[in-house]
């Protein structure tokens, strides 16, 4: 078998008037991420590492943000795209293993439901995808409730 392995990152500045989309579910709160798109910061990092073990570069060469048909765009359709390049190459997800940082909200109560969500979109199995929620203890912008980030790791291996 071949296995092949990716990270992805992604960070976005909190602001007032936008939703707080994660994992394509709609969190309560305040505040959003701001974004060309809708800020998704969990997809998008799934994104980078399901292309980074691909080694077909970044979201922003396929998604750039100067584009105005990305503006406000649904990152699940994002999501589905990527993944079809994971099959169209042969490959399928062995494991999914996320970590989304933010101050606040307290997103335990969400991890189900979004983790369902995007099992659902990518059509995977459940006990392949990975979330978990930390806080940065109150350290820099995450930490002073200004932005929410993610990392997420993917591992895939040839169908």
């Amino acid at each position: 078998m071949q296995y092949k392995t990716g990270i992805g990152y992604d960070i976005h500045r909190l602001v007032a008037g936008r939703p707080l989309l994660l994992g394509g579910v709609e969190v309560p709160y305040n505040k959003g991420l701001l974004g060309h798109s809708d800020g998704d910061v969990l997809i998008h990092a799934l994104c980078d590492a399901l292309l980074g073990a691909l080694a077909l570069g970044d979201i922003g060469e396929y998604f750039p943000d100067t584009d105005p048909k990305y503006k406000g765009i649904d990152s699940g359709s994002l999501l589905k795209t990527v993944k079809g390049f994971v099959d169209s190459n042969g490959y399928k997800i062995n494991n999914l293993d996320a970590v989304i940082i933010a101050q606040e909200p307290a997103l335990t109560p969400f991890k189900k439901e979004i983790k369902q969500k995007l099992c659902a979109l990518m059509k995977i199995q459940e006990d392949i995808l990975n979330i978990k929620a930390k806080t940065n203890e109150g350290l820099g912008s995450v930490g002073n409730n200004e932005a929410i980030s993610c990392y997420a790791l993917a591992s895939l291996v040839k169908d």
